[in-house]
Formats: structure tokens, C-alpha cells, sequence
């Protein structure tokens, strides 16, 4: 089985002209073993049988293609996630079932429904996510639910200085116990490698800049029709009003200084398939609030593979940071650099 998958992943870099990395070719391989490890005697009696492969690494390292590559390959009961819209899902149901037992029942749905779930981008930024994940993988862990995570951080660093964080490391635990953990190094960030075709990310702030990405504008949505979008979130109302047959256009402070999370963004790309965003300043810890909805909107645009042009303050290696998010903003800059070079990721 392993020969076989890992013969096909080379075909697959081979087609698509990327490099074969000795250190993916073996990720590939301890995915399957996970995936597909036999359920006979020797295996269930083990004490440390694992039901989670943790999966960690620096931006533009090819995690989530080599996730995507397994996940078109196994024929099991499985869903592929991004981490936030997981979360929205079970928060959906908690809100709507109103039920005492909530976790254990939301579990009972996914144990009906997948053998395999597959958790791209993993990442907790807020408290109330931080105090319900060990509990609520607690349960999955228990149904032999199987769970998949892709992230940039280290699973000692999640949540780090977060508040409260206290009351989430019984989730740390829980998945030291039970996941195999790997990290994957590469040098180089491929998503850079045709930095120079670069054609869509307009910097400094001028007029200059200014008119180059409204002509570009005008040019993609001529002859379009102009609608108006009216998002409705949980009773949220988000007007997007320069809107043309899937081509929006935004100012920074439209989508990342009013009080928008996940499910707004996941809405607005639902209907959208390439997006200008005018005026995305710098970043230091004032505005850490803006940057990490920022972070949060790119990371749901890649998922939903929507095409970006952007005029920025600085060009992305001089947008700076926030101390909090200064690690997770190194996977942003990287798609941004991707999401602004190729109409075919």
C-alpha cells in the first residue's frame, strides 16, 4: 500500500512539475500507514494506538497539498474542513439544538457521517473555542473518530498568551496523548518561487497606486453587470455594493474594522470569485483586532480559492506585525503572495 500511494504521489509532482521532497514522500507515507493502520488484534489491544495526526510546519512547506493529494486518494466515509468553518458548524448546533448534551450528540452526527476528518489550517484565537476544544475532541477521540490537523504552530505554542489560556491546555493533553505529531521542513516557501510575475499587489498608498487598481477594476468588470449583494450573517447585515458578476471590490476598513468574523467571510466568499481590496495598512500591535481579521478573511479566500488584487501601504515583507500574531501572519503574507500571481492555484 505504501509503495503504491507513494509511487502515485511522485506521478502526481512529476505532472505538475514540482519538486519530488524526500520529507513530503514520507509524510505521504506516515499518512497512509494512519489512515488505513488494520484493525486486528495486535492493534486494538495497544495502549497507544493514535487517532490524530498533528501535522506542523512553516508556511508554503506543501502541507495542505500533501493533505489534499491523500484526501482525493482514500475511500472512506471523510470531510475536509478549514478549522474556523469546523468550529461554526458545532457552534451552529449548539445555538440551534439548545441541548445539554450537546458535544456528545453534535459527535454522534459526525461518527455517523465520517470515519476521517480532515482539519486544514488549524488555529484558536478566541476563549470561547479555547475552553470548549478538549471536551469536544475528548468525545471524538472516544467514538474512534479520526482527525487529521494541518497548522503552522507547534501544539505547545497554540493559543499562546491567550487569555485564559490556562483552560486550554487540557486539550494539549488530550492531543499529546493521542496524535502522532510531525513536523514538516523544507527551505524554501514554494508559493515565492514566481515572485517576479507578481502583477497584483499595488504599494506604497498613492495616486499613482490608486489608479492603477481601479483601472484594473474597470477593465475585469467591463461589460459585467453591477449588483448590490445584501450578506445576511445571524442577523449581520454586510452590503457589498461595487459588485459585478462575482468580482467585488472592498476598502481595508469595509472588511477588517467593523465587527465581521468566520461565518461573514465564509458568506461573502460564497459569492465571490475575485476580490480588490483598496488600503491594507501596516501592522503593529494597535491594530492587532484588524490584522487578525485580516488573517482570518485570507486564510478563508485561499480555502475558497478566491483571486486577490491589493493595494497595500508597504509592499507584504514590510507590512509588519503585531507581536500576538506575528508567526501566523508569516502563512498570510505567503498566500497573498500566491493569491495575487496565478488564476489557477
Amino acid at each position: 500500500m505504501n509503495e503504491k500511494l507513494q509511487q502515485s504521489f511522485i506521478r502526481f509532482c512529476k505532472i505538475n512539475k514540482f519538486e519530488i521532497n524526500p520529507k513530503q514522500v514520507e509524510i505521504i507515507n506516515l499518512l497512509e500507514n494512519f489512515v488505513f493502520l488494520k484493525k486486528n488484534l495486535f492493534n486494538f489491544f495497544k495502549k497507544d494506538r493514535k487517532v490524530c495526526f498533528y501535522l506542523h510546519g512553516g508556511v508554503g512547506v506543501g502541507k495542505t497539498m500533501l493533505l489534499n493529494f491523500l484526501y482525493s486518494k482514500i475511500e472512506i466515509k471523510k470531510v475536509r474542513m478549514h478549522f474556523n468553518e469546523f468550529m461554526i458548524n458545532f457552534h451552529n448546533y449548539r445555538h440551534k439544538e439548545e441541548d445539554d448534551n450537546s458535544i456528545a450528540n453534535y459527535v454522534k452526527i459526525l461518527k455517523k457521517n465520517y470515519n476521517l476528518i480532515y482539519l486544514d489550517e488549524f488555529q484558536v484565537t478566541n476563549i470561547v473555542d479555547a475552553m470548549i476544544l478538549g471536551k469536544l475532541f475528548e468525545v471524538i477521540f472516544k467514538e474512534n473518530i479520526k482527525i487529521i490537523i494541518t497548522t503552522n504552530i507547534k501544539l505547545n505554542d497554540l493559543y499562546k498568551d491567550g487569555l485564559q489560556r490556562e483552560q486550554f491546555m487540557p486539550f494539549i493533553s488530550i492531543i499529546e496523548k493521542n496524535s502522532i505529531q510531525k513536523e514538516l521542513v523544507l527551505d524554501d516557501d514554494y508559493r515565492k518561487q514566481n515572485l517576479a510575475n507578481v502583477r497584483r499587489i499595488y504599494f506604497p498608498l498613492n495616486e499613482k497606486t490608486t489608479f492603477k487598481i481601479n483601472q484594473n477594476f474597470r477593465i475585469l468588470t467591463r461589460d459585467k453587470n453591477r449588483e448590490t449583494q445584501n450578506i445576511e450573517t445571524k442577523g449581520r447585515k454586510f452590503l457589498i455594493d461595487n459588485f459585478y458578476e462575482g468580482i467585488a471590490k472592498f476598502n481595508f476598513n469595509d472588511l477588517c474594522d467593523k465587527k465581521l468574523g468566520s461565518e461573514d467571510y465564509i458568506n461573502i466568499a460564497n459569492v465571490c470569485k475575485h476580490v480588490f481590496i483598496s488600503n491594507v495598512p501596516t501592522f503593529n500591535d494597535l491594530n492587532s483586532n484588524q490584522q487578525l481579521r485580516f488573517i482570518t478573511l485570507i486564510d478563508i479566500f485561499y480555502e475558497k480559492k478566491i483571486e486577490l488584487t491589493i493595494s497595500c501601504e508597504k509592499n507584504l515583507e514590510k507590512l509588519g506585525s503585531s507581536i500576538l500574531h506575528k508567526e501566523t501572519f508569516k502563512r498570510t503574507i505567503s498566500r497573498l503572495y500566491e493569491m495575487t500571481i496565478s488564476l489557477n492555484r
